[in-house]
């Protein structure tokens, strides 16, 4: 197949940013790429952020990302509603996240509206029986079930375990009978949403990442070049047998600016 690249969707952790710290030549590398005119999409599965604090922390460490380049599952959801007009969401999340989803035209959170949606994130400050059997009558009544990533369990960096949104997930699935909308990686959904939101199609957008499993996975399900980077995961998923599958492989996000470039005028 041939690819025409204009946009570009690339992960964050593991391939611009990891353990705090810019990947090497990153920055640059980002640079570049804006200056060559690609469509930048800068992609993450962690929903436990708001956008703002997601944008201070690659800032901080000289990656400039603009607040409209920045696709999270809660922008992946954001997008959705907005293309329905009336919807009701009732979201299982923090309270800065519940921010993300502003009141005008829509009822958020409201106990005197049925909603027609349930939205499930990062919700371990407010979880209790009542809001999750709330949650479980809705999506009983109709309500659509989204989750924004599904991941079982979390690990601090002291070691303690956390079960995560996904377990939450499960539970409403197993309860109600209903299977979750999922807008995080892999899912195709949130490929293409990001990718609409460049302004050019699948066909002429690559995503970069580390995760052959959730980058790789979910770009080639939409129908985009891929392009695994040899950072973050990359080693792990090598000893596990799980690496591989991308149209091609870089050692880090600074060869992709001249991988591009080759491509461009190998191009017919």
């Amino acid at each position: 197949m041939n690819f025409h690249v204009r946009a570009l969707l690339i992960d964050i952790n593991g391939t611009v940013f990891d353990h705090g710290d810019a990947i090497d030549g990153a920055p640059k590398a980002i640079n570049r790429l804006r200056d060559g005119g690609y469509a930048l999409r800068f992609l993450t599965n962690t929903e436990s952020k708001t956008v703002e604090v997601t944008l201070e922390s690659l800032r901080a460490c000289g990656l400039h990302v603009e607040r409209e380049e920045l696709f999270t599952p809660v922008v992946a959801a954001q997008t959705l509603l907005a293309c329905s007009p009336g919807a009701r969401v009732l979201p299982l999340m923090s309270e800065e996240l519940r921010k993300a989803f502003p009141p005008s035209g829509r009822t958020v959170g409201a106990p005197a509206a049925t909603p027609t949606h349930v939205i499930v994130g990062d919700c371990q400050a407010v979880l209790d029986y009542p809001l999750l059997n709330r949650a479980f009558r809705a999506v009983r009544a109709g309500a659509e079930l989204i989750a924004l990533q599904r991941g079982a369990l979390y690990r601090t960096p002291q070691g303690e375990e956390f079960l995560d949104t996904g377990a939450i997930v499960a539970a409403l699935e197993y309860g109600t009978g209903r299977s979750a909308r999922l807008l995080g990686k892999p899912s195709s959904e949130y490929f293409g949403l990001a990718a609409t939101s460049t302004g050019f199609s699948p066909q002429e957008t690559a995503v970069i990442g580390d995760d052959a499993t959730t980058d790789g996975t979910g770009g080639r399900s939409i129908g985009a070049m891929t392009v695994q980077v040899r950072t973050g995961k990359y080693a792990d998923q090598v000893a596990a047998g799980v690496a591989g599958g991308a149209s091609h492989t870089v050692a880090s996000v600074a060869e992709v600016p001249d991988l591009l470039r080759r491509l461009e005028h190998a191009t017919p």
